[in-house]
């Protein structure tokens, strides 16, 4: 059958694996890079026969009845990720460094991804106390490092660069607006504000964030934009124009931080 596993965007792969695989219990992974002069396809193509990854729906659902393991392929450039659910495979065997998204976060692009208990969910009334969320949501986030460095450029340039300009660097920001994402954002635009404030200068409003992600596409080939793939995307009056990040806000996509050795 045909398996797509190509991710061709940062999007897409994070998108695949928060909103398609860890809620439907691939919690065990491994992850690795393509060796320089192999052919990622080829390595696909290998990856998927010895771990016979590539069977129908109907195929997984008799193989979890009979305490099988399932497993996932994901790739996006030279990257790539194993992962598997509850059961018997040789997949446990044979790979020396399987990890539990749930303990270890899997970092990827400058995020963080894992999957956890939800903290509380939304009041019942206006004056209603928080209820204590217990299921488990897949949790997308701005990595440490890449956060820190965040909240540095922009602290730095809150009181010498143009309103107009900072909000536009605010608002492209190369990450997707995920929960946990906004929540960051949020807090880096409360330590600009205070550095604005304390300088004598007028605060940015919310507004000057994007909360809303993208759904993507992440096999499709149209995917790919001839712009940066992660740029902040459009608002909602700026549809005829796109907007672009510019060279000004020295905002790049992270580099891909997984850590494992290449494949043999």
């Amino acid at each position: 059958m045909d398996y797509r596993c190509e991710a061709t965007t940062v999007e897409g792969f994070v998108q695949q694996l928060a909103c398609c695989y860890l809620p439907h219990g691939y919690w065990f992974y491994v992850s690795g890079w393509v060796p320089a002069g192999k052919d990622p396809r080829a390595v696909d193509q290998k990856l998927l026969e010895k771990y016979g990854i590539a069977v129908s729906r109907q195929a997984r659902a008799r193989r979890k009845l009979a305490g099988l393991a399932n497993l996932h392929y994901l790739r996006h450039e030279r990257l790539f990720v194993l992962l598997a659910i509850h059961g018997k495979h040789h997949f446990f065997e044979e790979e020396e460094r399987v990890r539990d998204v749930r303990n270890l976060p899997l970092h990827f692009a400058g995020y963080s991804i894992t999957y956890r208990p939800g903290d509380f969910e939304a009041r019942a009334g206006a004056d209603g106390p928080p209820e204590p969320d217990d299921k488990w949501h897949s949790r997308v986030q701005i990595g440490r490092k890449a956060y820190r460095d965040l909240k540095g450029y922009f602290v730095e340039r809150a009181v010498r660069t143009p309103a107009d300009v900072l909000s536009r660097e605010l608002y492209t920001v190369p990450f997707e607006p995920y929960a946990r994402v906004r929540q960051q954002l949020l807090n880096v635009l409360r330590l600009v504000n205070k550095a604005r404030r304390r300088a004598g200068d007028e605060s940015l409003p919310p507004t000057v964030l994007r909360y809303q992600r993208r759904i993507v596409k992440p096999f499709d080939a149209a995917a790919v934009r001839t712009s940066s793939s992660r740029e902040g995307g459009t608002r909602a009056e700026d549809h005829r124009k796109p907007r672009r990040r510019t060279a000004a806000t020295g905002l790049v996509s992270p580099p891909l931080t997984f850590r494992e050795e290449e494949t043999r």
